[in-house]
């Protein structure tokens, strides 16, 4: 089975969640309220290991200003 797109569960996290991706940009590990979350939001268990860097690439990505 693959994991969920990024694209697909990102949206559905709350803004605090979100928040916590940013300030701890590329983390090895991801805070337990943040990793259920993001299973909860459909994304995958992140329980003892951190995103894919394609996945850190989106959030910083979507973290940037618009011109």
């Amino acid at each position: 089975m693959t994991e969920p797109r990024i694209e697909q569960w990102w949206q559905e996290l709350e803004t605090e969640h979100k928040e916590w991706f940013r300030e701890n940009l590329r983390a090895e590990t991801i805070e337990p309220d943040v990793a259920l979350a993001v299973y909860e939001a459909g994304g995958p268990d992140l329980k003892d290991k951190t995103l894919p860097p394609r996945d850190w690439d989106f959030i910083e990505t979507q973290s940037e200003f618009v011109d």
